[in-house]
C-alpha cells in the first residue's frame, strides 16, 4: 500500500512555508520562502500578492522533493494564512487591482475614527464580537473601494473579487473557486457571529457590496480542488494562523489554551460552543468549525514578547544574541525588584490603552544586567497572566495548563517562569509547527486520513514540560507589582495614529 501524506501551505506576514506530514504528524518535507515588505509610506504596509502566489507556486514542489513524495500521494491540502490581510483582484484576469494591505496597515485610521461616530457603530461588537479598529479587513476593503478610480463601481457589477489570503491561494489554485472559512470571515467584521453569513447590515455600515464576497464555508470542507502546482489534490481545510495553532495544539475541550510566541503573542482559549462575549477587554472569535457547529474562543493579542528581545540585542545591545538573554537572566535568582512594561506603540489585550508607552520602573543601584534581562522575560509572562486572568474571568472557566509554540517555546527559562506566574503546567510539543500541522489536521479529517478528533489528540506528544515552583503568595505579590507598573504606564501621550485600537 502506497504511503499517502497531507500538505500544509502556511502562508505567513514574511515568508510562506510548505510542511508535508505523514500519519503519525511526523514533518518529512518542507519548503519556505520569503516575501517583500512595502511601505509607501508611515504607517502603511502592503505585499505583492502576485509575488506571494508565486512564491507557493515553488514551494509546494520543492518540499514534495524535500520529502520525496509524488503528488499522487497527497490525500489533501491545508492552507493557513495570516489573517486580515486584504486583497482585491480582477474576476476575468485573476490581476490584484493594486498591493494587498496588510494587517499591520493603520491607513484606515481616520476612516475608522469616522465610522465611530455613525450611527450603528456600536453594533459592531455584538454583530462580530470585535471591535470597529484598523486591524480588521473591512476597513480596508472599504478604503480601496473608495480610493481606487472606478473600483467601487467594478465591485457593484461583480467585476472584481475581495479575498483574505486564503481565498487568493484557493482562487489560484483551483483556477477559480472564490471562497473563505468561518475564522478568516470572522475577522473582516461582515460576518455574523453567531449566524456565520456575510451580515446585511455590517455590509450597509460599510458599504461594501456583496458581489465581492466569497462563500464562507466550514473550517473542514471541499475548497475546490487544485489544478496547478499539486494537480488532482483536494483543498480540505482553511484557517487563520491563530485558529490553526489551537487546532494543531489538539486544544479541542473548553478551558484548554494555547498561546504562539513570535515577535508578540497570541493566546487563545477554547470556549466550546457557547459564544462567549468577553467583558474584560479580549476578542470573541470562532476558534474552529469542523462539524455544523463551530467552537468558540477567546482571544488575547499581546503586540510584544519575541520584539523586547529583539529590541534588548539590537537597541540597546545589552545581549549579541537572541538566546544569550537565558543565560544572562539566569544569573540571578529574581528581577531585582525593577518591572518593564514593554507598551512601545501602547498595551493591547487585555488593556487596550493606546496613550501607554514604555516603562523600566524600580531601579536601584543593586539592580545589575542580569536582573534587567529577567525583567525583560518576566514582561512576557506577566502579560501572558493579564491575559489568562481576563479568560478566566470571560469563561467562567479557568486554565489548567497552556501549551506553548513559536520561537520564544525555545527559552526554558521563559518557560518556567510562565508557569511560576500562572501556576499551571506550561508545555512545549514536540512538533512546534503548530499553525501548519493545524492546517493538514483539518485537511486530513475532512478527507478521512484522520477518522477523528481522538486521533488527533494522540498524535500530540510532549516535548518538554514546565510546572511551577515558586509560593503562588510570592508571585501574586509580584502581580501586585506589576500591576503596579502597568498603570504608571498608561496615560502618558494622547492616542496617536499607529497606536492600537481601544474597544468599543
Amino acid at each position: 500500500m502506497t504511503q499517502r501524506y497531507v500538505l500544509a501551505i502556511d502562508q505567513g506576514t514574511t515568508s510562506s512555508r510548505c510542511m508535508v506530514f505523514d500519519r503519525h504528524a511526523r514533518l518529512v518535507g518542507m519548503a519556505q520562502r520569503t516575501h517583500r515588505q512595502h511601505y509607501p509610506r508611515s504607517g502603511w504596509v502592503e505585499q505583492d500578492a502576485v509575488e506571494i502566489w508565486r512564491t507557493v507556486e515553488r514551494i509546494v514542489p520543492a518540499a514534495l522533493r524535500d520529502a520525496g513524495v509524488a503528488v499522487e500521494q497527497v490525500a489533501a491540502i491545508g492552507i493557513a494564512n495570516q489573517r486580515e490581510t486584504t486583497v482585491v483582484w480582477d474576476r476575468k484576469t485573476g490581476v490584484p487591482v493594486r498591493l494587498a494591505i496588510v494587517w499591520q496597515d493603520v491607513r484606515t485610521e481616520e476612516l475608522v475614527e469616522r465610522l465611530r461616530e455613525l450611527p450603528g457603530a456600536q453594533r459592531i461588537r455584538e454583530l462580530t464580537g470585535l471591535p470597529l479598529a484598523t486591524y480588521f479587513a473591512a476597513p480596508r476593503l472599504r478604503w480601496l473601494l473608495d480610493s481606487v478610480d472606478g473600483l467601487r463601481e467594478r465591485a457593484e457589477r461583480g467585476e472584481v473579487l475581495f479575498g483574505t489570503m486564503e481565498s487568493w491561494l484557493i482562487w489560484n489554485l483551483t483556477g477559480g473557486e472564490h471562497v473563505t472559512d468561518v475564522t478568516n470571515a470572522g475577522r473582516t467584521l461582515l460576518m455574523n457571529l453567531t449566524t456565520r453569513r456575510w451580515d446585511e447590515e455590517l455590509l450597509r455600515f460599510f458599504d461594501i457590496p456583496r458581489a465581492v464576497l466569497p462563500r464562507i464555508e466550514s473550517s473542514t470542507g471541499d475548497f475546490g480542488t487544485a489544478r496547478t502546482v499539486a494537480p488532482g489534490v483536494r483543498i480540505g481545510a482553511a484557517l487563520g494562523d491563530q485558529h490553526a495553532a489551537l487546532f494543531g495544539q489538539t486544544c479541542f475541550a473548553p478551558g484548554e489554551t494555547e498561546c504562539t510566541y513570535g515577535t508578540g503573542g497570541f493566546l487563545m482559549m477554547n470556549t466550546g460552543t457557547e459564544l462567549v462575549r468577553s467583558e474584560h477587554g479580549l476578542l470573541t472569535t470562532i476558534g474552529y468549525q469542523v462539524g455544523p457547529e463551530p467552537v468558540y474562543a477567546l482571544e488575547g493579542p499581546i503586540a510584544v514578547t519575541g520584539s523586547l528581545v529583539q529590541w534588548l540585542r539590537d537597541i540597546v545591545g545589552l545581549i549579541a544574541t537572541a538566546p544569550e538573554i537565558e543565560t544572562l537572566a539566569n544569573t540571578v535568582d529574581d528581577n531585582g525588584g525593577c518591572y518593564l512594561v514593554p507598551a512601545f506603540s501602547g498595551l493591547y489585550a487585555p488593556h487596550w490603552r493606546s496613550d501607554a508607552r514604555g516603562l523600566l520602573i524600580g531601579l536601584t543601584s543593586y539592580v545589575t544586567k542580569g536582573h534587567l534581562a529577567r525583567a525583560v522575560l518576566e514582561a512576557t509572562a506577566w502579560q501572558t497572566r493579564d491575559v489568562v486572568e481576563a479568560m478566566n474571568a470571560d469563561a467562567g472557566l479557568r486554565a489548567t495548563s497552556l501549551r506553548v509554540a513559536g520561537g520564544m517555546a525555545t527559552n526554558n527559562l521563559l518557560m518556567q517562569i510562565i508557569a511560576d506566574v500562572l501556576d499551571i503546567p506550561v508545555t512545549r510539543p514536540l512538533v512546534t509547527e503548530t499553525v501548519s500541522l493545524g492546517a493538514a489536521y483539518a485537511a486530513g479529517l475532512a478527507v478521512g486520513y484522520w477518522p477523528d478528533l481522538q486521533g488527533l489528540r494522540r498524535n500530540w506528544r510532549v516535548a518538554a514540560q514546565w510546572r511551577p515552583c515558586p509560593a503562588r503568595t510570592v508571585r501574586d505579590a509580584e502581580y501586585e507589582q506589576w500591576q503596579r507598573a502597568v498603570q504608571l504606564s498608561v496615560g502618558w501621550v494622547r492616542p496617536a495614529a499607529g497606536s492600537p485600537p481601544k474597544p468599543d
